[in-house]
């Protein structure tokens, strides 16, 4: 695996805002950032051609001025551009399996024309190994200085591994210098609704159960980083509401994807990372695990 993050242009103002929020991250974190475009009618370079004959022009201009903004934004960053010629979703797949992170831009709930987001950003969050973030445009605003990493929130269930998603949740809040915050959603049995609320008896039992859970998971986690301060929030609702709730004012949002069996099965994505990616009010990080 390369120490790179890449960034998927299409073009669109969620592909642009995209590529400003993983220049920011790639200089967080050190790493080289990677400016792909993938378009299956992409030509063989020529020897020597004009800007009016070369059938690629658009395409580097693309990369040209994404690259430059990047460099601007960050003097220190190294910056790579990648044509493909190739179908963007198996060219980000392939980009995905040697990179750090895959950054995307997201429509969120908008049109069904939406390129990324439709035909290509879900099915890459599917299937990709390793962590990919769908960022919306009006995340990063052009020319605007990086602004101040707000918090990082981790949504948890609590059944099975979530050592994946802990990892980079907090390597996350650690390069951001950020506080981490590990959010937990319980939904509440239906023989504990009273018509006035929840049985206040039975919500104790639940909230004391869960936070012994959670702080269960995260201890190890802050024992290997210190240096980030960690706050942990149990709510009564199903975990994809928690989520959501959780990522406002937020820097970034992390929750888990299952992986496919490996004997079988179509990679798909559950309804919290569903619920994050399209209400989520802030960058989504959609980590697999087992």
């Amino acid at each position: 695996m390369e120490s790179v993050v890449t960034v998927g242009l299409d073009g669109s103002p969620a592909s642009l805002a995209a590529a400003r929020w993983a220049a920011d991250e790639a200089d967080r974190r050190r790493l080289t950032l990677r400016l792909l475009h993938a378009w299956p009618l992409l030509t063989p370079e020529p020897a020597h051609a004009s800007s009016e004959v070369d059938q690629n022009y658009w395409a580097k201009r693309l990369v040209h001025t994404a690259r430059a903004e990047a460099q601007a934004r960050h003097p220190g960053l190294t910056v790579v551009g990648s044509l493909v010629a190739h179908d963007a979703q198996e060219a980000l797949l392939e980009a995905a399996s040697e990179s750090e992170m895959t950054v995307l831009g997201s429509h969120g709930l908008g049109t069904v024309e939406s390129y990324f987001l439709g035909d290509v950003s879900l099915p890459v969050v599917a299937r990709a190994e390793r962590p990919v973030v769908l960022v919306r445009a009006e995340a990063q605003d052009v020319g605007a200085d990086p602004a101040p990493a707000g918090r990082v929130v981790v949504a948890l269930k609590l059944n099975g591994s979530s050592d994946r998603l802990l990892d980079f949740a907090f390597r996350s809040a650690a390069a951001r210098e950020v506080a981490l915050m590990a959010v937990h959603g319980r939904s509440v049995p239906f023989h504990a609704r009273l018509p006035w609320g929840v049985d206040h008896d039975v919500a104790e039992e639940l909230t004391r159960d869960a936070q012994q859970e959670l702080s269960k998971v995260l201890r190890p986690w802050s024992e290997k980083y210190p240096q980030v301060e960690v706050a942990d929030s149990i709510r009564l609702v199903n975990p994809a509401k928690a989520g959501v709730q959780a990522s406002e004012g937020a820097g970034l949002l992390v929750v888990g994807r299952r992986r496919a069996h490996r004997h079988g099965g179509t990679p798909h994505l559950g309804p919290v990372a569903h619920a994050a990616i399209h209400h989520g009010r802030c960058p989504v990080a959609v980590v697999s695990h087992d």
